[in-house]
């Protein structure tokens, strides 16, 4: 392994699962995966810590096979949040900068981001991410990068994403119960659209729909940016909690069932009757689909309320893209295009190198487009080639990391 490569780390921390991806660029620029794992997830309760021993135990846990695996102590990561309190908020700023000639630099940029936040984000909420949508300069809008251009007053619209200060502190300190800082926190959903959306898509319009186990979170991408975020407190966990409460079984077996034969076309042709279980236990396969398809029919239509409350319900040329472990269903694509008259596939992660087949699935779309925006916006994680050595590898601070340390 090469000693002077730079490695990033993506840890996604869900409810059900915790999974990590470490990673490097190659000569190509191409990201080239060295270390991977998953594992079972821990005091997380809908997307936020219940507790922090939980957490901390099961990343410590999960992060030793993937070490192992790329020869390198992780100290440092890009960390996914998720939870129904993630959200965006339009904001606008204006913000005048001097004379008519006077070229517009960094500094301008971040005193008009530091006006569309300030006030317009309550106190008690953490800024993840602001994505600025577009500029004007003298009332000239439809500037994308308005860099060395010259004017006199510059405005600004953006979409702000932001979290709960209590959940996003609390996940910062389970992450460091684990002797792992959290570089920068991830809307989960974000960090999966990183890795599964071409450029082309985000310009034409495209939605990315993160089917957790017990959330269900929505991204949409116009324009080339993101412009809306919503998370919805229900995912793939409470079909097999509703199948375990009506057929009076136990969780495992439930998850069995879902598994092997519930199927988004739910088709009546099948047999009727299911059989699972070492004693070959029988359920009526109607019954059982009846109870699955009542919880994918709610999902489905919070989502469809979330895409149209932000007024791009059927206004996607480029479709939906579906990730997550609940992305995993048999033909839960036909079931979501049904349910939101709208092309659908599953995305997965594409070009990559390295142990890249291991974590091509729509369950580790979050974790490698984690890893992707660490590479991208260069916080490199610490490489050590020994755990007896501590040395620490300089970071460049990235131009968004400047402006979000000023709130």
């Amino acid at each position: 392994m090469d000693e002077n490569a730079n490695y990033f780390t993506g840890l996604d921390v869900g409810t059900e699962n915790v999974r990590a991806v470490i990673a490097s660029l190659n000569k190509e620029g191409k990201l080239t995966i060295v270390g991977y794992n998953e594992g079972k997830s821990a005091g997380m309760r809908k997307g936020v810590p219940a507790n922090l021993a939980g957490p901390a135990g099961a990343i410590d846990r999960m992060l030793g096979d993937a070490e192992r695996m790329g020869g390198y102590d992780v100290r440092s990561a890009y960390v996914s949040i998720n939870g129904s309190t993630i959200i965006s908020t339009r904001t606008e700023g204006m913000i005048a900068v001097g004379t008519v000639d006077h070229e517009i630099d960094i500094d301008d940029l971040e005193r008009v981001e530091g006006v569309a936040v300030t006030g317009r984000i309550p106190a008690n909420r953490d800024v993840l991410d602001v994505v600025p949508l577009e500029y004007a300069l003298d009332g000239q809008g439809g500037i994308k990068d308005p860099i060395g251009m010259a004017g006199a007053r510059l405005e600004m619209r953006a979409c702000v994403i932001s979290g709960l200060t209590p959940n996003c502190e609390n996940l910062k300190k389970a992450t460091a119960s684990a002797d792992v800082n959290a570089n920068k926190l991830v809307p989960s959903v974000v960090a999966a659209a990183k890795a599964v959306l071409t450029e082309r898509q985000k310009e034409n319009g495209v939605a990315v729909i993160d089917l957790g186990a017990t959330t269900t979170s929505i991204a949409v991408y116009e324009e080339g940016d993101l412009q809306y975020v919503g998370v919805i407190p229900a995912g793939s966990n409470n079909i097999t909690n509703d199948l375990a409460i009506v057929l009076a079984i136990d969780t495992d077996l439930a998850e069995e069932i879902k598994t092997r034969f519930i199927t988004g076309d739910f088709d009546n042709s099948k047999s009727p009757a299911i059989k699972v279980g070492k004693d070959e236990r029988v359920f009526d396969r109607k019954e059982v689909e009846m109870v699955a398809k009542a919880r994918l029919d709610e999902i489905f239509g919070e989502v469809r309320k979330k895409l149209k409350s932000a007024k791009y319900d059927q206004r996607l040329p480029e479709g939906i893209i579906l990730v997550g472990g609940g992305a995993k269903m048999r033909d839960i694509d036909l079931f979501a295009k049904n349910a939101l008259e709208a092309a659908v596939k599953i995305g997965t992660p594409k070009n990559l190198d390295g142990v890249s087949e291991a974590v091509e699935k729509p369950e580790f779309a979050a974790a490698v487009g984690l890893a992707m925006l660490a590479a991208e916006e260069a916080q490199f994680t610490p490489q050590i080639t020994n755990k007896t050595k501590k040395a620490k590898s300089s970071q460049k601070t990235s131009f968004l990391k400047k402006i979000f340390s000023k709130f």
